[in-house]
C-alpha cells in the first residue's frame, strides 16, 4: 500500500519527539498503534465480506449451471435404470453361464 522505510519512519520519529515532547511521545505512539491495529482489521473485515460476496456469487453460478443441465432427481433416475440394466445382464449371464457348466 505505502512503501515507507526505515529513514522516513525515523524521521516521523524525530518529528513526532520534537512536536509532542518526550513525556507524551509514549502515550501517542500506544494511541496511534492502537488506530492502526483497528484500521487493519476493518480493512481485513472487509476484504474477508468482498471474498465471501465472491464464492457466494460462484455458487451461485455453478448451481445455475447444474440447473440448466439437468434436474438431479432425473440424472438420478437415469443412473438407477441403468444400474438395473447391468444388474440384469450380470444375472442373464451367470444364469447362461451356470446351464452351460452343468449341460
Amino acid at each position: 500500500m505505502f512503501d515507507v522505510g526505515f529513514f522516513e519512519l525515523l524521521l516521523i520519529g524525530v518529528v513526532a519527539l520534537l512536536v509532542v515532547g518526550p513525556e507524551r511521545l509514549p502515550k501517542v505512539v500506544r494511541t496511534a498503534g492502537m488506530w492502526v491495529g483497528r484500521a487493519r482489521r476493518f480493512v481485513r473485515s472487509v476484504k474477508d465480506d468482498i471474498d465471501r460476496e465472491i464464492q457466494a456469487e460462484e455458487y451461485k453460478r455453478l448451481l445455475e449451471e447444474q440447473n440448466l443441465a439437468g434436474p438431479v432427481h432425473e440424472i438420478i433416475e437415469e443412473t438407477r435404470k441403468e444400474v438395473d440394466g447391468i444388474g440384469k445382464a450380470t444375472r442373464d449371464a451367470g444364469i447362461t453361464r451356470q446351464d452351460e457348466t452343468r449341460g
